[in-house]
């Protein structure tokens, strides 16, 4: 009989219990995220203060000279984010993504080590009925500073899952090169925060 009352249960309470479900993994996949996130960003800045000692003996700068950069065609970055604002709960929400790069021209600018990308990527957070989705579309202009440091300014839009659908992105960033094939990236702006690793085949 209680096999029965449960078959014939009202749709509303099944409904329900679905979703007090995602939301309770949601939640906890949202705090194993957001402490992955903190110790991936602890660990690497610890690696990035260990690693620039003896850099900066070494560090030239080069943002004076025209092309003088890693030379790439495409620019690969797994990351971690901390979304914010856009489509992301104003509270935060932790989560992975992907951009690539590809490199277009040696800048605007011929007095100046700079250079431009397309940067395209894919952006997850979120759990269940509440994942969020970003794909954003951004001019990379990048600013080659010295041996290991350049910053960048991505103007662009992005495509969400959550009203509106298109919706501007903006960011800044920064990366430090542990050679020419490797770098650590930050990226700040809206709607997210982002730490990960830059491959340059």
């Amino acid at each position: 009989m209680a096999r029965l009352k449960n078959s014939l249960a009202p749709a509303h309470v099944t409904d329900a219990k679905t979703h007090r479900f995602d939301r309770d993994v949601g939640s906890l996949f949202g705090l194993w995220s957001g402490v992955m996130v903190s110790r991936f960003a602890l660990v690497t800045l610890v690696g990035l203060l260990f690693a620039s000692a003896p850099a900066r003996a070494q560090e030239r700068l080069v943002i004076k000279n025209f092309g003088d950069h890693p030379k790439y065609v495409f620019e690969a970055e797994p990351h971690l984010i901390l979304g914010f604002a856009g489509p992301f709960p104003a509270g935060g929400q932790p989560g992975l993504g992907f951009r690539g790069s590809f490199h277009l021209v040696d800048g605007f600018v011929t007095s100046i080590n700079d250079s431009v990308a397309l940067g395209i990527g894919a952006d997850f957070a979120g759990f269940g009925s509440s994942t969020y989705i970003t794909i954003p579309v951004v001019m990379q202009w990048n600013f080659w500073l010295s041996t290991h440091w350049s910053v960048f300014g991505e103007p662009g839009i992005q495509i969400t899952n959550e009203h509106p659908n298109l919706d501007a992105a903006l960011f800044i960033g920064g990366r430090y090169h542990f050679n020419d094939n490797i770098a650590l990236t930050l990226r700040l702006g809206y709607p997210d925060i982002s730490v990960g690793l830059s491959f340059f085949p």
